[in-house]
């Protein structure tokens, strides 16, 4: 007698031994096993197809398996965030502050994603509308620190002083030999932006300097060389700063309009070119307050 006849034999046995005792139960007591028999055939067919948790397996492991089956959220880009600052400090070094009167503008980041504030090379500030000022004493460090601070220059030790509608830019000319020297200039905007600084008076080891070089058939232009400067540049005797060159990071995109001297401070004027619309300032929730910071749109991120 084969294996599966046996099998079907105890199973048939089974069957009518278990109907002969159903037989002698209340019809309620055999409706409520078949009940539960069903029942249970529905549980096994569900977690047949469904796959079940292997004995001994920790909720916590069924749990990570789980999760480890759905792909995780995509990381947002951050995309352009609008961007509005009323009289705020806005250290970007911790001896250079712009005084950031007012500005409006968007934050992009660099490599796309989130804009991390503590990567301050990972995002550009895009200004559309501005007005900010420098002091005399941090216009000395930007120069010294950033703009002339590459080997060879020929410009050090420089500070920069106001006087009435003039700026006075003392320092140390290195043509050979180390010149002290005082340039007195005005202050205007080129038609492309450029900040120029054209000297009216010029004095070289306390003599006057114009005539000196006048007599020699020198310049300004002749005695620096700048190519190594940032953002800086000597044309004829008038000196040229790019604003949004000069600076250290984060990096500054916009167009200087114009520029004045008020009080101890370089104030710069952003706007437009002309070339398209000027957008609308962000409205902050409380207009009541006199400095902020309001960032809308993108995403970011502060601490590492």
């Amino acid at each position: 007698m084969t294996t599966r006849r046996k099998q079907f034999q105890r199973v048939t046995a089974f069957g009518g031994r278990l109907r002969a005792r159903v037989r002698g139960l209340p019809r309620r007591w055999v409706a409520t096993f078949f009940a539960v028999v069903s029942l249970a055939v529905v549980a096994l067919v569900v977690r047949r197809v469904l796959g079940t948790t292997p004995v001994g397996t920790s909720a916590a492991a069924t749990t990570a398996a789980a999760d480890s089956t759905h792909t995780a959220p995509p990381t947002t880009s951050g995309g352009k965030t609008r961007v509005s600052m009323r009289n705020v400090n806005f250290f970007v070094d911790p001896e250079i502050a712009l005084h950031i009167r007012h500005l409006d503008g968007t934050m992009h980041s660099v490599a796309g994603g989130p804009i991390i504030f503590d990567d301050k090379r990972s995002f550009t500030i895009r200004i559309e509308d501005a007005e900010v000022g420098l002091t005399a004493s941090g216009l000395s460090s930007l120069l010294n620190k950033y703009v002339f601070a590459y080997p060879g220059s020929p410009l050090k030790h420089l500070s920069i002083a106001i006087s009435g509608n003039e700026i006075v830019q003392r320092g140390t000319l290195h043509k050979g030999v180390d010149l002290p020297f005082e340039i007195t200039a005005t202050l205007d905007v080129t038609p492309e932006g450029l900040i120029r600084l054209h000297p009216t008076k010029t004095k070289i080891l306390g003599v006057n300097g114009a005539k000196v070089m006048k007599l020699f058939g020198l310049s300004l232009e002749k005695l620096l060389d700048l190519r190594g400067a940032k953002g800086a540049s000597v044309h004829g005797n008038d000196l040229f700063l790019v604003p949004d060159s000069i600076l250290p990071p984060p990096a500054i995109e916009g167009r200087v309009v114009a520029v004045r001297l008020e009080g101890d401070e370089v104030v710069q004027r952003f706007g437009s070119s002309g070339d398209g619309p000027a957008r609308k300032a962000i409205v902050p929730p409380d207009l009541k307050s006199p400095n902020y910071m309001f960032y809308k749109g993108g995403t970011l991120r502060f601490g590492k």
